[in-house]
């Protein structure tokens, strides 16, 4: 529903109340609170979330961090509140007289009946529409490659010169210039002069930047400004400058707005500062740093020298003391060859000696054929001896076992058992009597004795 269609039905239903009578007993009587409620649903059910456009006035930031504004046109003007929870991610905080666009939703302040806008979010009038060109110029100038990473230069370590594009009137330049000073005294500085804010300032830019290159006269170049809106930064998103800074010969540092502000030149440019001032300390050396490290140089370097002097007297001395004369260098030759020859004689004596002696020990080992039959006899003799030894031992020990044996079984025999004085009752089938109620009267029976057998017939038995 937009804003005609809204309007339109809020006006037919007033015109519903206004044709009903006074007197209609049927409506019910409403208090003021349930009257501003019914009206706050009404107004936040029919009219949706929009932006509405206008001036700031009567600006208040409360304790409890809400604002609360008014945002007026020539002809009317609206209560609006944005609470914290909104505001802290507003990117700027609005002052009175300022033109902004809030984008909120229409609503009513049931305790006092009063008519307000709550704000989501809060932008300068226009921001949106530059934006939206900032991203569209973006996308295009990216798609192109003219923010390739890859095609980003480092900047020199020690710049003979630097480069600044601004205006000679921005505070940048002050701040730039402190910086330098503070780092690099005496560093050259040219300024290549431009406008840097209003209508035609980004073509200036472009300029200045490709006549820095023209004349190369600097080692790196900044292109700085101050902090601003996105309008007054908006020189920077232009086109030609995006372009001048990705074709300049010269490394390029983009140090313009604040930290939280982003230009095209910012992309383009081959390294980004957050301000002018940090744009300044990183194309610039700290010479009181420079001066600590040729201070440790120098004691390195002295250091290195006092230590190979050192050296080089030390093997001086070495040398010294390898030098002799040549008479001394010959004696010295002549008690060593006597060494040697005294060592030569010793060797053939030594060597003499262990031959003669294993001549002797050979001539030893050397025997004659009765000699060695005389030895074999000796041997065969000595293993004869052995063997019988061995069948004696032997014999002997079966014969003890033999006994042993023999004298175990006698134990074991019947014929022992019968020689004290019992016998071995068998029946006629030769079945051994073990149970005397076995045999009955008349049966016969054989008895074995030590000597001999009996053979009787039973007459009566006795059972146990």
């Amino acid at each position: 529903m937009n804003r005609a269609e809204c309007k339109a039905a809020i006006l037919h239903a007033m015109d519903l109340l206004d044709d009903l009578p006074d007197s209609t007993p049927s409506l019910p009587v409403l208090t003021v609170s349930e009257l501003n409620r019914m009206a706050r649903r009404a107004l936040e059910s029919q009219l949706p979330l929009l932006w509405v456009e206008g001036e700031v006035s009567n600006f208040i930031r409360a304790a409890s961090g809400h604002w609360y504004f008014s945002l007026k046109d020539a002809s009317a003007q609206v209560r609006c509140v944005m609470f914290r929870g909104r505001n802290q991610f507003a990117d700027f905080t609005p002052a009175n007289g300022d033109h902004v666009e809030i984008r909120a939703l229409p609503s009513l302040y049931e305790a006092r009946g009063e008519f307000q806008l709550g704000a989501e979010s809060i932008r300068r009038a226009g921001a949106g529409r530059l934006y939206e060109a900032f991203l569209k110029l973006k996308a295009k100038l990216e798609a192109e490659g003219l923010f390739d990473p890859r095609g980003k230069r480092s900047l020199p370590r020690f710049p003979r010169c630097i480069g600044i594009v601004t205006s000679p009137q921005a505070a940048a330049l002050h701040d730039v210039l402190t910086a330098l000073a503070r780092r690099m005294p005496g560093l050259p500085v040219i300024l290549y002069p431009t406008p840097v804010q209003g209508a035609g300032a980004g073509a200036q830019i472009a300029t200045a930047i490709r006549t820095a290159g023209t004349r190369a006269e600097c080692d790196v170049l900044l292109v700085c400004r101050g902090g601003g809106s996105l309008e007054d930064l908006w020189a920077f998103n232009d086109e030609a400058v995006a372009r001048a800074i990705a074709a300049s010969p010269i490394p390029v540092v983009s140090g313009v707005g604040h930290e939280t502000d982003f230009t095209l030149a910012d992309f383009a440019a081959d390294l980004r500062a957050p301000t002018p001032t940090a744009a300044a300390e990183l194309a610039s050396p700290v010479r009181q740093e420079l001066l600590v490290q040729l201070e440790q140089l120098a004691r390195q370097l002295q250091h290195h020298l006092i230590r190979r002097q050192q050296n080089e007297t030390q093997r001086l001395d070495y040398l010294a003391r390898r030098l002799v004369h040549p008479a001394e260098l010959l004696r010295r030759q002549q008690l060593g060859l006597n060494q040697l020859l005294q060592r030569l004689h010793h060797a053939v004596r030594s060597r003499l000696t262990r031959e003669q002696l294993q001549v002797t020990q050979l001539s030893q080992r050397l025997v004659t054929p009765r000699h060695a039959i005389r030895r074999e006899q000796l041997g065969l003799d000595a293993l004869s001896a052995r063997s019988r030894r061995a069948i004696q031992n032997g014999l002997m020990q079966r014969q003890l076992t033999l006994a042993r044996l023999s004298s175990s079984l006698d134990h074991l025999s019947p014929e022992d058992v019968l020689a004290r004085g019992y016998s071995i009752v068998q029946l006629e089938n030769g079945a051994v009597v073990q149970d005397a109620s076995t045999l009955q009267s008349g049966d016969n029976i054989r008895i074995r004795l030590h000597r001999g057998h009996v053979r009787a017939t039973v007459k009566t038995t006795t059972p146990d």
